[in-house]
């Protein structure tokens, strides 16, 4: 049966102080605020307590020692990657960008940090760097101390601010809107703007597709109907098959003020 936190802080605070010179020399416990400071090289890194706390509290007091004994290890082991990562990438909140994917799983989306995007999409941070880059996960946020992120979203938007726009023929007598920027990773953000790039669509609204994270493809709808909604699809799903950053494989219509809809596949 559980044990309530404030029952066991002590012993465990206890236990902590006795094991730390032996499992990682050189780390103090800080007792006002029950944090674990970890030094690694010039750096060092407070840790708190609350997961020994938590897991000791699961457990018969005679297993305490080696519960804390493996925190303190599996602790400084993440403090080490974590200062590793400021050595090799300095200051992560400048890598920072918001990357769009199609909706993730419950599964998928809860160690990482991501936010919804609509009911299709999901906005994943990522670290943008060619060797050690990949999605935020939420301990390394923590581990990193980043918070208040949302300077993201506005650091990707500027970011593909300058995609070229253009239109290329997509039927006989259709085009498909191409928004572009070669080698980027974050077009797909510029979703949320597409009324600035069809401004000439009305109620029909428009098609609208993100078949790779370097493109956006738009046509907006005539009145009188979708004559052009299968070439649109097929053009979609033939980038995102030979893409080597594939994005969704979708077309979606969308319309001013109404929720976005799936049309294909």
């Amino acid at each position: 049966m559980d044990m309530p936190i404030i029952e066991v802080s002590g012993r465990v605070h206890a236990l902590v102080e006795e094991l730390l010179p032996a499992v990682f020399p050189g780390a103090t416990f800080d007792a006002p605020t029950a944090r674990v400071v970890f030094p690694v090289g010039r750096y060092a890194r407070g840790v708190s307590t609350w997961v020994a706390l938590e897991r000791c509290a699961r457990e018969p007091a005679g297993r305490w020692p080696r519960i804390v004994e493996d925190w303190i290890r599996e602790a400084g082991d993440l403090v080490v990657l974590s200062i590793a990562d400021i050595e090799l990438l300095g200051d992560v909140r400048e890598l920072l960008r918001l990357r769009v994917v199609p909706k993730l799983s419950d599964a998928e989306r809860g160690p990482l940090m991501a936010v919804p995007a609509g009911p299709f999409f999901d906005g994943v941070i990522v670290i943008d760097h060619p060797k050690y880059g990949g999605p935020l996960t939420r301990r390394r946020a923590s581990l990193l101390g980043l918070r208040r992120l949302g300077h993201v979203v506005t650091r990707t938007h500027e970011e593909v601010a300058d995609a070229d726009v253009r239109d290329q023929p997509l039927t006989l007598r259709e085009s498909v809107r191409v928004v572009s920027k070669p080698g980027s990773r974050y077009v797909p953000v510029l979703f949320t703007e597409i009324a600035r790039f069809v401004p000439e669509a009305d109620a029909a609204g428009a098609l609208f597709s993100v078949p790779t994270h370097s493109t956006m493809l738009l046509h907006a709808l005539p009145p009188s109907g979708r004559d052009a909604l299968s070439a649109f699809a097929s053009v979609t799903e033939e980038m995102h098959a030979s893409s080597d950053d594939p994005c969704s494989p979708a077309t979606f219509l969308w319309r001013r003020g109404a929720p976005m809809k799936r049309l294909r596949p």
